[in-house]
Formats: structure tokens, C-alpha cells, sequence
């Protein structure tokens, strides 16, 4: 059987309503378990994948070091790579943080979705230089949140922990037996 719960209205600072992007320090403050989770399973491994829109609309997947500072969830791209030019052209993204070797589970798996900021600002990215010293020349994007998600398992259940801002956090529990969802 699905079972379903939502948290209180009104969290975080009220900034953004519902299909707003908002920045990691937001979601540190509306949904601080959850981010605690999402933090810990990008900080398990370096590597993670990035979804981007190709230019004929088909996604792109590929690999990317993600860099939680400052309050601020960071992605830095090699110079002319061409999820740049995805970002450049389209900024919607999602992140799916590692999962690491087997397929247990353990600590649940994460992603995040919203568009990619570029920062152009020299200041900004020589304060990032200055602490993670990546190859350079490269590009810079501060990540703006749509939707904070965990997959889990709570046997027998499989657990998915959702947020999006100016919304409640929503934690779906499902079973194999249960029947299919429509409409999400």
C-alpha cells in the first residue's frame, strides 16, 4: 500500500513559491534533514552525473565534480565542454549523486533538479579558485533548486523524499504490490 505524509505548510524563509529556483542555503533551511542526507551522498564521491538538454532536446549525461560552499551548491565544467553549451543554451539540470559501489542503497540515493547560473563575476570565481584550485581556464555555474529528492529503503518499502520550494516536503511509501501512480 502507498502511504503518504506531507510536513507543515509555510517552511523555509518563504522565499520562492512552488516552481521557483532557490539556492542550497534555502533548502539547508527548509528541509535540514534532507539536506543533511543530500550533502552526505555527494560528499561520499567525487563523481556524479549531470543531465543536461542537448541542442535537439534529447538529454545529455555526463560526469561532474559538484562542490557544496558558501551556502551555495557549485558546478564547475571544463572550458568548452558541451554541457556548458547545454547550460548556456537550455539551464535545466538534474544531479544524481554517485551511488557507489553494490546496489544496497545505503544512505539512500539523491538527486537535485533547477538551472544552472553562470557566474561571470571575476571576484566569485577566483574566491571558488582560491579553495577547490580546479584545472583551469573553467566555467563556473551556481545551481538554483526546482526539486530536492532521496530515494531510500525502509523494508518493505521503498521511501522517496521530495521537496520543492514554497511546498511542503512530501515522503511517498511504496511497495512492488502497490499500483501503479498516475498524473506525476
Amino acid at each position: 500500500m502507498t502511504r503518504e505524509s506531507r510536513g507543515g505548510e509555510g517552511i523555509g524563509s518563504g522565499a520562492g513559491g512552488a516552481g521557483r529556483a532557490v539556492g542550497w542555503s534555502v533548502v539547508e533551511a527548509a528541509v535540514p534533514e534532507l539536506a543533511r542526507w543530500v550533502r552526505e551522498r555527494f560528499g561520499a564521491y567525487r563523481h556524479h552525473v549531470l543531465a543536461t538538454v542537448r541542442k535537439d532536446g534529447a538529454p545529455r549525461l555526463t560526469g561532474l565534480e559538484a562542490d557544496f560552499r558558501h551556502g551555495e551548491l557549485w558546478l564547475g565544467m571544463m572550458t568548452g565542454s558541451r554541457k556548458v553549451a547545454d547550460l548556456r543554451r537550455d539551464p535545466r539540470f538534474s544531479l544524481q549523486a554517485n551511488p557507489g559501489p553494490g546496489t544496497d542503497l545505503a544512505g539512500g540515493d539523491v538527486r537535485v533538479s533547477g538551472r544552472a547560473v553562470e557566474v561571470a563575476d571575476p571576484g566569485q570565481v577566483a574566491r571558488y579558485a582560491a579553495a577547490v584550485r580546479p584545472p583551469e581556464p573553467f566555467h563556473l555555474f551556481r545551481a538554483e533548486l526546482t526539486e530536492v529528492v532521496r530515494t531510500s529503503t525502509e523494508p518493505p518499502y521503498v521511501v522517496v523524499e521530495t521537496w520543492v520550494p514554497g511546498r511542503a516536503p512530501r515522503t511517498i511509501r511504496r511497495t512492488s504490490n502497490d499500483p501503479a501512480r498516475r498524473g506525476e
